[in-house]
C-alpha cells in the first residue's frame, strides 16, 4: 500500500501476515450503506476472520464485522452481511486465476479511508504451515537479539 498523507488506516488484519504468505495485493472499493460508513469512520470494524470469494465474476467479502451505528436505528444492516468489492474486470480475472490454484485464498489486510472513500487492501495469500510460522518467529527473535546487541555495544538504533 502506498503511504500517503490523505490515507487514514481504520483497521488491520494482523493475523493475516502471520498465517499466510502474501503474494500480491489489490486496492478495492466496498459497496456500503450510509450507517456502515459512519461506523467504519468511528473505527468499529473487524477484519479478523474475514475472507473474499469470487462468485459469478464478482468479488464479495464475507465475515467482515461492522458494528451497528448507534444513531442508525432502522437503517442499520446485518453486521456480518456479504459485501461486494469493486475491482476492475482485469483484476477480477487475475483473482479467478489465482483462486482456482490449490492453496490460494483472498484475504483482506486492511481497511482505510482514502480521499473520503472507504477502501480495502485485498491480498492473494497462500496458507503457511506450522513450521513456516515457527521459522518466521525464530527469524524475528534473532533479528531482535542482534539489534539489542548492536544498540548495547555501539549505541546504534
Amino acid at each position: 500500500m502506498v503511504k500517503n498523507s490523505n490515507i487514514k488506516v481504520i483497521a488491520r488484519n494482523k493475523k493475516a501476515r502471520h498465517d499466510y504468505f502474501i503474494e500480491e495485493t489489490f486496492e478495492a472499493g466496498i459497496v456500503l450503506t450510509g450507517t456502515e460508513v459512519k461506523s467504519i469512520r468511528q473505527g468499529r470494524v473487524n477484519l479478523k476472520d474475514s475472507y473474499a470469494v469470487v462468485e459469478d465474476g464478482e468479488v464479495f467479502i464475507n465475515n467482515m464485522h461492522i458494528s451497528p451505528y448507534e444513531q442508525g436505528n432502522i437503517y442499520n444492516t446485518d453486521p456480518l452481511r456479504k459485501r461486494k468489492l469493486l475491482l476492475h474486470k482485469r483484476e477480477i480475472n487475475k483473482l479467478i486465476g489465482y483462486t482456482t490454484q490449490k492453496g490460494y485464498s483472498l484475504i483482506p489486510l486492511s481497511i482505510y479511508i482514502k480521499n473520503g472513500l472507504v477502501k480495502l487492501e485485498l491480498s492473494i495469500a497462500k496458507g503457511k504451515k506450522l513450521y513456516d510460522k515457527r521459522h518466521d518467529i525464530a527469524k524475528r527473535d534473532a533479528e531482535r537479539r542482534i539489534q539489542k546487541h548492536l544498540s548495547a555495544k555501539y549505541g546504534v538504533r
